[in-house]
């Protein structure tokens, strides 16, 4: 199969960088830099589309479902650590939300570049994982054609699941399999097709937002802080701590006796303080109101 690289915009040759090999370090450094800043202007492009995005992994997630990121290389590999990062940072569990990459867990350190080109080669594993009508997958592809990328997205429609691409190509052949597209098109690579940089550097801040929007509305962040952190070694108990501190102006004493009360549970202890209510009234007010600290505290006002 022959792969007409020109259409690519991953592919492109940069024309700022084509003496690149030939400056000072500074100046080397300074090139890249340069083009990074077209990255944060490139996302804002898709916005929309990635709110929508947002509001379809919400949707799943609501309901019991899951977020899966696949993809491979790169690409594949910044699903797996956003997803790697969920559980610590929002309190979910291991299996909420689940990276694959082609080519399996050996490929996160040691790459497998051939394993992208099998098109049925991610339903294998997807069905390993049961995956279903109840979930949502995100395909990651810097290039939108990689075909372990689009047999996922093909799959995910076929069970009624609902399905994202995104790509950093325009009109990306993975675009039209899915129910969202979202295409950031940073422009030609500061090192031509090298995909880790400026189309890197996109995917993960849109993979950020992806995550981040839907645990926000998943009631996993009070204000702006990260109310379900699982406190896991010495500095996210102290962070536990401040942030109880911060929502509540409590003292750190008393930030800590709550904190240990609530089995670690910062939202809980947070209700606790700004409620009256003993811990078992906590969570319960909290389950009545989709865990949401202030969707808890409005409905104790009402009453």
């Amino acid at each position: 199969m022959i792969i007409d690289l020109k259409r690519l915009d991953t592919e492109k040759v940069n024309k700022n960088t084509v003496n690149i090999d030939k400056v000072s370090t500074i100046d080397m450094v300074r090139m890249i830099n340069k083009e990074d800043y077209l990255v944060a202007e490139a996302v804002e492009k898709e916005i929309k589309n990635i709110a929508n995005a947002v509001d379809l992994i919400h949707g799943k997630l609501s309901k019991g479902g899951r977020l899966i990121y696949i993809g491979a290389g790169n690409s594949g590999r910044l699903g797996v650590l956003d997803a790697c990062e969920c559980p610590p940072t929002f309190g979910v569990s291991e299996d909420k939300v689940i990276g694959i990459l082609s080519g399996g867990y050996e490929a996160t350190v040691r790459a497998n570049e051939g394993s992208e080109d099998i098109e049925d080669g991610a339903i294998k594993e997807l069905k390993e994982i049961d995956f279903c009508e109840n979930d949502c997958l995100v395909g990651l592809s810097a290039s939108g054609r990689t075909p372990y990328v689009k047999g996922a997205l093909k799959y995910a429609k076929e069970i009624g699941a609902s399905h994202i691409a995104v790509s950093c190509s325009r009109n990306a052949e993975i675009s039209t399999l899915a129910e969202v597209a979202i295409e950031i098109v940073t422009g030609a690579e500061v090192i031509t097709g090298s995909t880790r940089l400026k189309a890197g550097t996109a995917q993960k801040m849109v993979l950020n937002m992806l995550s981040t929007g839907s645990m926000i509305k998943c009631g996993k962040v009070y204000g702006n802080y990260m109310v379900d952190v699982r406190a896991k070694n010495n500095k996210l108990v102290e962070r536990s701590k401040k942030i109880i501190v911060d929502c509540t102006n409590v003292d750190r004493e008393t930030a800590e006796e709550y904190l240990n009360e609530c089995d670690g549970k910062v939202k809980v202890a947070v209700v606790s303080i700004l409620s009256g209510l003993n811990k078992k009234e906590s969570i319960k007010i909290l389950e009545e109101n989709e865990n949401t600290i202030y969707k808890a505290l409005n409905a104790l006002k009402r009453n």
